[in-house]
């Protein structure tokens, strides 16, 4: 590992990459441009006797090169296996060619001992990748309405977007976590009609909200917010609305803290007529002429960007629709220098996406810059039957009373390991789980159960080596453990790319196995020979701190002890 934001797979390819051009150089392979060379693909390889890491590039150059890729790999070997003499690198052990083009490369020990120490001098950083430019990425998620707690409904958003930061983060993004209120429409109202009727002894209107926490918020009323709201009249329902939201707020912000989530911004949907976001919004879509009246209403021009029908901006009767606040909302936050604009909302707001990708470009924006990640729905359940999820009815289940019952560490370990856009079943019973049927106790185990070894080494005398050098010569097993921490980079860089998590829940189990296997096969704490201990508690501490971070990467806390 030649530096912290380099794994090895990304030097595997700087390595081929550069056998190709000395293959084309001395006219082993024919020369084409740099448009014409496909992407070079490194990938460990799934039988450990086939080498550590494999390629097919040859099977993808065959077309540009018109040559067999048997004769393409072996050309491309030939200058690899020529690495080591010539340049005295011993990263590859071994270069071999398999049918019907594969070149299979076996690392050198000394190599993987020398990024291992790498690896764990970079203690809680390790994983965390440099990016070539930083990116500033502007994050929205949750963003759910302030008449009731958070529910379980909106768990699912919650750990999508706080994931997701955190694994933009550690691919060397700059990114703010943003909320979003609507404390300005017909819910709010809704909210403070339900209060006025709880406080004044009547039934809730029927589409109001009948939740025990409706009566729990009248009886907490001050008498002199009811009085004033009471003296507006017509606005009696608005200003006790946002009253009551003001302090369901501060509820969802203590939720939302307790889930080990943060938010850099809290933006309210007034606050973008206030600022005269929208008004400003609405100006320069008018002056780039993607602005119509009819029926009374002002249209955007939503067509013209491949959209199925033009929408609706200001309403006939003067009044501005969400899409307003949308488009000035685009604009607001690009006005604050980010290059990516994230949305991470549920699934029903899949008839919302072109609308404000359209606008973003219509401004002027770039509509590649503006992405929306929907997640699909979670069911779920408890005791074989559904969960309801009715603010309204009052029969849901607070997400402060999921976390009471499953914990913080199980909930984003469900969460973290479906993927985003795939509907899950969550079971609150088999979450609670404590045994290592559940995944995150099985790797949370792991972690707790090094730290217990490094504890008794120290009891007996031992420490971990400063250098796992010469502990990987001819054990396959240790160089099985080894090569799995040193995937963390990699599977950092997936993960980020393809803006799922569940890569990091699969990896994190697959290492926590590969170290019971070693532990299991390899004695470690022996007061006999304290060279070999010595090396081997350094291997199982590089161990120890890689899964601390991939835990830490999912926010799920890593135990000393269970």
């Amino acid at each position: 590992m030649s530096d912290a934001g380099q794994s090895i797979r990304s030097e595997m390819r700087e390595l081929i990459a550069g056998a190709i051009a000395r293959a084309m150089g001395s006219g082993a392979l024919p020369t084409i441009g740099d448009d014409d060379r496909p992407e070079i693909e490194v990938s460990h390889a799934a039988n450990p006797e086939h080498g550590d890491v494999t390629t097919n590039l040859a099977l993808r150059l065959a077309r540009p090169l018109r040559r067999s890729p048997i004769d393409i790999a072996t050309a491309i070997a030939d200058e690899l296996g020529e690495i080591g003499p010539h340049v005295s690198d011993d990263r590859l052990a071994s270069v071999e060619v398999a049918p019907p083009g594969f070149i299979n490369m076996r690392l050198g020990d000394g190599y993987l001992e020398r990024s291992l120490d790498a690896a764990r001098a970079l203690g809680a950083s390790y994983g965390q990748l440099a990016a070539h430019r930083v990116r500033h990425i502007d994050i929205e998620f949750v963003s759910a309405n302030p008449t009731g707690p958070l529910t379980v409904g909106n768990a699912r958003g919650a750990f999508v977007g706080d994931l997701l930061s955190r694994l933009l983060e550690a691919a060397g993004n700059e990114v703010t976590r943003e909320y979003y209120f609507n404390d300005t429409n017909r819910q709010v109202s809704l909210l403070g009609s339900s209060i006025a009727a709880r406080r004044a002894g009547k039934p809730v209107p029927e589409d109001g909200y009948h939740g025990a926490y409706v009566a729990d918020l009248a009886n907490e009323m001050p008498e002199e917010v009811w009085e004033a709201a009471s003296r507006e009249d017509e606005e009696r329902d608005t200003s006790l609305g946002r009253w009551a939201a003001t302090r369901i707020r501060a509820g969802i912000e203590a939720s939302l803290r307790e889930l080990g989530v943060r938010f850099d911004v809290w933006k309210t949907e007034g606050s973008l007529y206030a600022e005269g976001w929208v008004e400003r919004a609405i100006q320069r879509l008018r002056s780039g002429g993607h602005l119509f009246e009819q029926d009374g209403a002002l249209w955007f021009c939503s067509t013209a960007f491949g959209d199925d029908k033009d929408r609706v901006v200001i309403r006939a009767n003067g009044t501005p629709t969400y899409f307003a606040a949308d488009i000035g909302y685009v604009a607001e936050k690009f006005s604050r220098g980010f290059d990516e604009l994230i949305y991470v909302w549920g699934a029903d707001h899949h008839g919302t996406v072109a609308r404000n990708r359209n606008a973003a470009e219509a401004m002027g924006f770039d509509r590649e810059a503006v992405q929306m990640l929907l997640y699909a729905w979670v069911h779920f359940v408890r005791d074989g039957a559904d969960a309801s999820m009715s603010k309204r009815a009052g029969e849901f289940i607070s997400l402060d009373e999921l976390l009471a019952e499953v914990g913080t560490d199980a909930a984003r370990w469900y969460f973290a390991s479906r993927a985003t856009t795939t509907g899950i079943d969550f079971d609150i019973e088999a979450a609670k789980d404590q045994s290592a049927a559940n995944p995150v106790h099985y790797v949370r185990y792991a972690h707790a159960r090094i730290s217990s070894i490094l504890r008794k080494a120290s009891e007996a005398g031992l420490s971990p080596h400063s250098s796992v050098a010469g502990t990987l010569a001819g054990d396959d097993i240790s160089k099985r453990l080894c090569l799995a921490v040193l995937r963390l980079p990699e599977v950092v860089e997936d993960a980020a790319s393809a803006r799922e998590t569940h890569g990091v829940t699969s990896y994190a189990t697959e290492l926590a196995t590969t170290f019971h296997a070693y532990y299991r096969d390899r004695r470690v704490l022996d007061a006999a020979d304290r060279e070999t201990s010595a090396r081997r508690l350094a291997l199982v501490d590089a161990t120890r701190q890689t899964i601390a971070n991939t835990l830490g990467l999912l926010g799920i806390s890593a135990p000393q002890s269970m």
